[in-house]
């Protein structure tokens, strides 16, 4: 019986309407950022972050608040990746590889605030854009308009390396920001200003999840400023 190979990458981000697709070296992540990456297995050598673009014309819409349009696209965005990262995982079991696809959004912690994983960082150790600061992933074409999720495998797929940051001069997402929580340095994030603000908007009639969208409305990427 011939080996099955491993997944084509590509080719998946292909049929999966995704907008980028990148292989983090998780070993060199977690000796940088031991926190966020304390949850994720350690088995897993490897980590695939795998992105689909959001719909501009419903991130324009946004203004002071999340709509209920916004909280209907982040949903389909989040089932799409979640079917991309599962098909993923279950192509490379079938190559023999272990493999574990992590939920594109999913608390797995205590506080309610981290997942299995940090999707972001290992989009950025992949090469699919910096951290900007915001703390979101920033795609070099796309800015923060963009939902990823995370395939955790030992699967020896060559990985990328973290892009350099390219916000330059850019303030808008301080700019919108509604609580202040955003500073020069994504170091000195206001988690909790930010967390509070979207406990406020959960409670917002048709949208019941911590979502906000205003400073991902206002991160479209360096071709924008």
């Amino acid at each position: 019986m011939a080996a099955v190979q491993m997944p084509d990458l590509d080719e998946l981000a292909q049929r999966h309407g995704l907008a980028a697709i990148g292989v983090a070296d998780l070993d060199s992540l977690r000796e940088r950022e031991p926190k966020a990456m304390a949850m994720a297995p350690p088995e897993f050598p490897r980590g695939i972050a795998l992105g689909i673009r959001l719909l501009d014309t419903v991130i324009d819409q946004i203004e002071d608040r999340p709509t209920p349009l916004y909280f209907h696209v982040y949903r389909q965005a989040n089932f799409a990746l979640d079917r991309a990262a599962f098909r993923l995982a279950l192509l490379l079991q079938r190559a023999g590889y272990r493999a574990l696809a992590v939920p594109a959004s999913q608390i797995t912690d205590p506080n309610g605030r981290r997942g299995l994983a940090s999707h972001r960082l290992i989009g950025h150790a992949a090469g699919l854009g910096w951290i900007g600061r915001p703390t979101l992933l920033v795609h070099p074409e796309y800015g923060a308009r963009m939902r990823y999720a995370s395939v955790l495998t030992d699967a020896p797929y060559p990985p990328g390396r973290p892009m350099a940051d390219r916000c330059g001069d850019c303030r808008k997402c301080i700019d919108a920001c509604p609580t202040d929580a955003i500073k020069e340095s994504s170091r000195d994030f206001d988690v909790d200003a930010c967390y509070q603000k979207l406990s406020e908007f959960r409670k917002l009639p048709f949208i019941g999840q911590h979502i906000c969208g205003i400073c991902v409305k206002a991160c479209r990427g360096p071709a924008s400023v």
